[in-house]
């Protein structure tokens, strides 16, 4: 049996976990929207056609806030045309995904689903077709109190309280040749800093995200986020991250190894950020919004054979397998060993487009990348300690060393709870872990929740929802102070500790 050790010191901190770390985001693409969290004159949607049996396992994941409504479909995103009565909102043809957008589901209809999945917005703004007026008159229809055109023609629409929407995003990717609107680094720092200067002068609560690189294979990467913060740095509080990771070669261990890959991305965003505050002598640190992550591929062959311009297609709909619920279980790992400087983060998507829930006309069921999302969300709330981890590692041909053993502490001292989170990434053997916890007196074993399964690819499915699903386990015993724990061969552990 493999043997490992985890290292924490209560006085070791690395930060204070952003409870928008675990967040999500909804687009208007694919059947995110329509059929996912909407779905007007179904038996399992509400008054309003927002589907139940989906608010029900969104509230089970605790999202503190989801990003809407783009992605690649905010820099065409008109968003006049989705607010007032839903008889005079015009369909669209929308460039991004190449299909119809009925604008039937707009602006309103989303805050109210907030509300009622328990989350706050995280809206984008369009700045690859549109620009800072409009983004301006964007944010006084959503929360200016009254008494201007587009706080009373939201008053008009029905909505006589603001929406309150406190953090914003500058736009989407406009590095991507593929983005409408696309621009030079140059050419978007300009136009993020007059937009974001202009918003903040009609309300100075809010907090704005600039586009980082689109993924960290750009050709760009580095350079785009100096430059982009050298025009903007006084007016924007996040830069963003975009990252997904594939098996495509089908290599379990290479694929695991990603998570490596994420850290190190985090680290030179970080860097970058604090260079360009070092040429500055500026006082204020910018943190990272990694506001597209998760596991993406599996769809991609059947997307090409999709027919253009027609309304919701099923697109992007990734069904996931164990070893990739193992993935985006170190992910979250990886995010929060970066609590510091990380302060939000949203899976992308929430529902049916690369998402932990799938829904049909009949019922919605949880995918297996559901559990460590809800794990991780549930109790990794508090504050991150320094967690060393002494383990096996594995060559991988690119990430170099890959520690077999994935894992952090979140301690919350309010609730003196303690949580380990931990990912074997071995797939032949259990592995043996001990930790020091002395330093936590009084504190016992309240449950080790694991996920596991056999094959590397098993999937729930609407027949089948509970193929992969949390099990507990009885392998960790805590005696005056030394915890030892035997995690199983390719496995997700939760080990909460408490008075």
């Amino acid at each position: 049996m493999k043997k490992a050790e985890i290292m924490i010191d209560q006085h070791f901190l690395t930060g204070d976990v952003d409870k928008r770390i675990f967040g999500s985001f909804i687009e208007h693409l694919g059947r995110a929207v329509y059929g996912g969290i909407y779905q007007e004159g179904s038996l399992l949607s509400d008054e309003q056609g927002f589907r139940k049996d989906t608010l029900k396992l969104v509230r089970e994941l605790n999202v503190p806030i989801v990003r809407y409504p783009g992605g690649n479909f905010v820099s065409g995103f008109q968003w006049e045309d989705s607010v007032g009565p839903k008889s005079q909102r015009p369909a669209r043809t929308e460039l991004a995904w190449q299909v119809v957008e009925t604008n039937q589901f707009g602006l309103n209809e989303f805050a109210d689903w907030a509300k009622q999945a328990g989350s706050e917005v995280m809206m984008a703004v369009n700045l690859g077709t549109r620009g800072p007026a409009d983004a301006k008159n964007l944010l006084e229809y959503c929360n200016f109190e009254g008494g201007t055109y587009y706080s009373d023609l939201r008053k008009a629409h029905g909505y006589d309280k603001p929406h309150n929407i406190k953090l914003w995003c500058l736009g989407n990717e406009m590095d991507g040749p593929w983005q409408m609107g696309h621009k030079t680094a140059v050419e978007y720092g300009r136009i993020a800093s007059e937009t974001g200067r202009m918003m903040k002068w009609l309300d100075p609560t809010i907090e704005t995200v600039a586009c980082g690189s689109s993924s960290l294979t750009m050709p760009t990467f580095g350079e785009w986020e100096y430059t982009v913060l050298n025009e903007a740095y006084e007016e924007v509080d996040y830069l963003s991250l975009h990252q997904y990771y594939s098996n495509e070669e089908h290599n379990t261990r290479e694929f695991l190894g990603s998570s490596k890959g994420m850290d190190d991305f985090i680290s030179g965003v970080v860097a970058i950020c604090d260079a360009v505050k070092a040429r500055k002598h500026h006082k204020k640190s910018i943190n990272l919004s990694f506001d597209e992550w998760n596991v993406w591929y599996h769809s991609k062959e059947q997307d090409k054979k999709l027919v253009p311009w027609t309304q919701a297609p099923h697109q992007l709909e990734d069904v996931y397998n164990f070893e990739d619920a193992l993935l985006v279980g170190s992910m979250l790992i990886t995010l929060l060993r970066h609590a510091d400087r990380v302060k939000i983060a949203c899976m992308a998507q929430l529902v049916n487009v690369i998402a932990p829930i799938m829904t049909s006309d009949t019922g919605a069921w949880k995918q297996t990348i559901f559990y460590p999302f809800m794990h991780a969300s549930a109790y990794g709330r508090g504050t991150v300690l320094n967690t060393l981890v002494k383990a096996p590692v594995y060559d991988t041909r690119q990430y170099g060393e890959v520690s077999e053993l994935d894992s952090v502490c979140v301690w919350d001292q309010e609730h003196e709870t303690l949580t380990i989170f931990a990912v074997n990434k071995n797939l032949e053997e259990d592995m043996e872990v001990q930790c020091d916890l002395r330093q936590f007196a009084g504190y016992q074993v309240k449950e080790h929740l694991v996920l596991t399964h056999e094959d590397l690819e098993a999937v729930n499915t609407e027949t089948a929802p509970d193929t992969v699903a949390p099990s507990v386990s009885n392998a960790t015993k805590l005696d005056q102070g030394h915890l030892e724990t035997v995690l199983g061969k390719h496995s997700w552990n939760v080990i909460r500790l408490g008075k």
